[in-house]
């Protein structure tokens, strides 16, 4: 009995270590086979790096204001008489825009008028007979004193009538009329917006550590969805002499010609000022760039080697350092050759060592200077 029960235990121990030993080859072989698989190469476009020598540049984002720029108001009040403008229009230093009734103003300077003519006459004949000795200093005086009151109330009137008629202080482009025929105007109300539309500033800010590669009289290009690719060029007219508390940031003001009008004031545009000569760049599609907040990187197409020892078309992940964008292009300035073939697209589904299949029928956009269909 004892030595069947030994006989049983003994063919179970063997039956169980059998089993054990046949799954562990298997799973051996499947560990094998997992580290030996090759998932399918990922279709991808490439692009060769070159090196290209951009201009030094600083990029901002500016804002457009007018050299004169002003809201035209009412001097003193008083009844819209006539509207001698259009809304939009050009207009000329000193051309009349709204004349304010001044009927009781005239009427009064009427009166003003007769009553230095009536001082005159006096002042004359004081003269005369004080040089005959028939009239005191003294009265002689007073009645001079009168002559010129009288001729200065004539000037304070003629200087009400003219401050009536509403005029254009500078030359510029007329905004939209905000006054109506017959309205009642008070001392201040807005009249119409009027802004000199050439030349134009355009105020923009760079961090304080960048700030003095700006010197004055440096040249500055603005671009913006309503202005053609080749933008505008101006001069820096002025640096801010003081930092910004809470930006650390300096003030820059460039101005522009404006001729054509491209430049409204209040415009945002793209700033790009020049801060020293070119300097030797690796230009790439901005496609062409994996950005990740732990730092940006391409991904370089090359020959790796595979778990099973075989050559396969794979790419590497390289970290870089970018530089500034013109177009299609972005500038790599660390970490890539001129050279080296890149991904240009398709970025997003990569990794480390990961197999492609190039694809250079379509490939992205790789243009400095392009001119969208619909621009």
């Amino acid at each position: 009995m004892k030595k069947r029960m030994v006989l049983m235990l003994a063919v179970m121990v063997a039956f169980i270590a059998t089993i054990g030993l046949v799954k562990f080859m298997q799973i051996r072989a499947a560990i094998a086979q997992g580290a030996s698989y090759q998932p399918p190469p990922e279709a991808v476009t490439t692009v060769v790096a070159h090196e290209e020598k951009w201009p030094a540049t600083l990029n901002a984002i500016g804002t457009v204001a007018a050299v004169h720029g002003v809201t035209v108001s009412a001097d003193l009040p008083g009844i819209v008489e006539k509207i001698s403008f259009d809304s939009g229009r050009k207009v000329n230093q000193g051309d009349v825009l709204v004349q304010l009734d001044a009927r009781q103003e005239r009427a009064q300077l009427a009166a003003a008028e007769a009553q230095r003519e009536l001082t005159r006459l006096d002042f004359e004949r004081s003269r005369q007979l004080l040089q005959k000795g028939v009239v005191a200093q003294a009265e002689f005086d007073r009645i001079a004193a009168e002559a010129k009151e009288a001729e200065a109330r004539v000037g304070e009137i003629r200087a009400t009538i003219e401050r009536k008629q509403i005029r254009a202080p500078f030359a510029g482009t007329l905004g939209i009329r905000q006054v109506n025929l017959g309205q009642y105007l008070d001392g201040g109300a807005a009249v119409v917006p009027l802004q000199s539309m050439d030349p134009v500033y355009v105020n923009f800010s760079v961090p304080q550590q960048e700030a003095g590669s700006l010197k004055l009289g440096s040249e500055v290009q603005v671009a913006a969805d309503s202005i053609p690719v080749s933008g505008p060029r101006g001069k820096i007219t002025a640096v801010n002499s003081v930092v910004d508390e809470d930006t650390r940031n300096v003030q820059i003001q460039a101005v522009f010609r404006n001729p054509r009008g491209w430049l409204r004031p209040g415009m945002f545009v793209e700033v790009a000022a020049g801060v020293g000569a070119s300097a030797p760049v690796v230009a790439l599609p901005a496609s062409a760039v994996n950005y990740a907040p732990y730092g940006n990187s391409v991904f370089v197409v090359g020959d790796l080697k595979g778990p099973n020892g075989k050559t396969y078309r794979g790419v590497q992940q390289r970290f870089v350092t970018l530089g500034g964008g013109r177009g299609d292009q972005v500038a790599v300035l660390t970490g890539l050759k001129a050279g080296e073939e890149v991904v240009s697209s398709g970025v997003f589904k990569l990794r480390n060592g990961a197999s492609v299949l190039v694809n250079n029928k379509i490939r992205p956009g790789n243009d400095p200077a392009p001119k969208p269909e619909d621009s």
